[in-house]
């Protein structure tokens, strides 16, 4: 019987990646996003190469009263979830403390730390049934706090930690808790914080080759299929070139 993925932020980068290794896997998905043609997109091409089932449903996660809406009361026959990827989240601005926008700030907590639990509680009821998984994507600035990265970097700090609680909160419940931490990939990532900024996207992944979508797609892929006894609780992953959050090699 088919397996059952939520994705969150699914319209592009890593949640589009992801949807695209699940569905090749033979998992029906249920795909989120805020922009309503680029998801309609994904699914299109999903069900014509792999033909497997998916629901879309368009809302933004900062959105409490949406997310419960959609993912709290999902139809009959798409209640048997078992893995929530929690990918929905971003960065803006590459300011320092006292010259950042309020406005953004804000968007990034209620994008990356709010919406990620507002998805959590929304499914976990599904999850409970089928003893599921709940997969967060951090990042390695929730390890390290970078030169401007100020509010974004304590947004991942704290998926970092919600991630840990969850898992000490949800053991009686079998439920799997997993943080994915990427560093440098190569997708609209720097293009949003720059916000349409090409020049400056491009050159955060210049001089050397950065990870792509596909290599975090892999990640959460081989996660989510290990047997029932075995949880990887938190993984980094980065390129060859990168140290930390704050080193890279560029030749």
């Amino acid at each position: 019987m088919s397996k059952t993925v939520i994705i969150t932020g699914a319209s592009s980068g890593f949640g589009k990646a992801m949807a695209e290794k699940f569905a090749a896997g033979g998992w029906n998905l249920i795909l989120t996003a805020r922009r309503k043609e680029k998801l309609e997109d994904v699914v299109a091409n999903i069900q014509k190469q792999y033909g497997v089932k998916v629901l879309s449903l368009v809302f933004d996660i900062q959105n409490r009263a949406d997310v419960f809406k959609y993912l709290g009361n999902l139809p009959t026959e798409w209640q048997a979830v078992d893995v929530l990827v929690n990918n929905a989240g971003l960065a803006l601005g590459r300011d320092a403390f006292q010259d950042a926008n309020l406005d953004d700030w804000e968007t990034m907590i209620d994008t990356n730390v709010k919406g990620l639990l507002y998805a959590s509680k929304a499914v976990l009821p599904y999850l409970t049934k089928q003893e599921g998984h709940i997969i967060n994507i951090g990042s390695t600035a929730g390890k390290e706090v970078y030169k401007d990265g100020n509010v974004y970097c304590a947004t991942k700090h704290a998926v970092d930690a919600i991630t840990k609680a969850q898992r000490i909160d949800l053991l009686p419940l079998h439920i799997k808790v997993t943080s994915i931490h990427p560093g440098a990939v190569d997708t609209d990532f720097s293009l949003v914080r720059f916000k349409g900024d090409a020049a400056k996207a491009a050159a955060v992944y210049a001089g050397y080759t950065p990870l792509s979508a596909g290599d975090i797609a892999d990640t959460a892929w081989y996660v989510a299929n290990l047997p029932k006894h075995v949880c990887i609780n938190d993984l980094v992953i980065t390129c060859t070139a990168q140290g930390n959050s704050t080193t890279i090699h560029k030749d």
